[in-house]
């Protein structure tokens, strides 16, 4: 069983810190035994302040991170130094310096400011909620901030954006340890997307221009155009279906997305073949085909330029089924 230690520091959120005992201790493996073993701490074994208008009481101090597989941190709203000059308090920095070697690191929200203090984001990619990324970054300039996604892996170490996306993350986890099929049943369990689409620019407030003409928004379009991922759709093609100009239905769609159209349209594509790879076991060709990539070739260049793996890597970690070998 792997074991998880969930440290939570004074003004700890109390939805966060639910997050990591929910999720994993819904886990279960094929004969119905549980997959992970859950336990909180506070840097002394004491009761802590919550954000909310409670304490908390937790079975045990910080020197149950020594003795744990994974270590997650979730946000506090009291992280003082920490969050200003990125100087961690003595008891913590001793706290984490005792984690073993090998140890899973995952922060939810703002508890990437306790990992990035104690130098464990150092050269590597990392995210934390939108409202704090451009703060973060300023503060540890060596670490790579992505404020636009849910969540990021970096193999042992793990970060996730605001709120629900710590749920994001720890599903992924699950489905990272043991494939989709626990990770589906365990967000059934917990009434929850197994997976979301986007990250965070779409919930990052954009001021979008009223439209000059009835329906002059792009989402009809959008939800037209992943009705035909596996046909080669145009940015001309779009533009007549929005009835705009090439230019006007560019603007307008960078201005509600974020992106460009062609970016979005790959970044569906390449969501749509990693379902597929999860849900079938259609050859590489067919999936390829299936999410508009045309060849295999061509998916399994966009998938490793995505993700770093292969179709054939992926589908080994996250279906069960494939695990010894795709099947014919």
């Amino acid at each position: 069983m792997h074991s998880v230690g969930v440290l939570a520091l004074d003004g700890v959120v109390p939805f966060e810190l639910g997050i990591p005992g929910r999720i994993f201790g819904v886990a279960r493996g094929p004969a119905g035994e549980r997959l992970y073993s859950v336990a909180t701490c506070s840097l002394d074994g004491r009761p802590v302040r919550a954000e909310a208008d409670y304490d908390l009481a937790v079975r045990h101090d910080a020197s149950l991170l020594a003795e744990v597989d994974t270590v997650v941190v979730p946000p506090s709203h009291a992280l003082g130094r920490i969050r200003e000059e990125g100087r961690l308090p003595d008891a913590l920095r001793d706290a984490l310096a005792a984690v073993r070697p090998g140890t899973r690191m995952v922060a939810i929200c703002s508890g990437s400011y306790v990992l990035a203090a104690a130098g464990l984001l150092d050269r590597r990619r990392a995210t934390t909620h939108w409202q704090d990324a451009e703060r973060m970054q300023r503060l540890f300039t060596s670490v790579r901030i992505d404020p636009n996604v849910l969540f990021v892996d970096d193999g042992d170490v793990l970060t996730s954006a605001g709120v629900a996306a710590g749920v994001d993350l720890c599903l992924h986890i699950v489905r990272r340890d043991h494939g989709s099929e626990v990770a589906n049943d365990v967000a059934r369990a917990c009434v929850v997307p197994p997976w979301r689409d986007g990250g965070q620019a779409q919930y990052i407030p954009r001021p979008v221009p009223a439209p000059t003409t009835p329906g002059g928004g792009t989402a009809a379009t959008r939800a037209w155009a992943l009705e035909r991922l596996d046909e080669p759709v145009t940015l001309a093609e779009l533009a007549a279906h929005a009835q705009v100009s090439v230019r006007t239905f560019t603007r307008r769609f960078r201005e509600e997305t974020g992106t460009s159209p062609g970016r979005w349209l790959l970044r569906q594509r390449v969501d749509r073949a990693r379902q597929l790879l999860e849900s079938t076991d259609w050859p590489v060709d067919l999936v390829a085909h299936r999410a508009g990539f045309g060849t295999g070739t061509s998916l399994r260049q966009h998938l490793h330029a995505a993700i770093g793996v292969s179709p054939q890597a992926y589908r080994r970690t996250f279906r069960p089924t494939a695990r010894g070998g795709e099947r014919a």
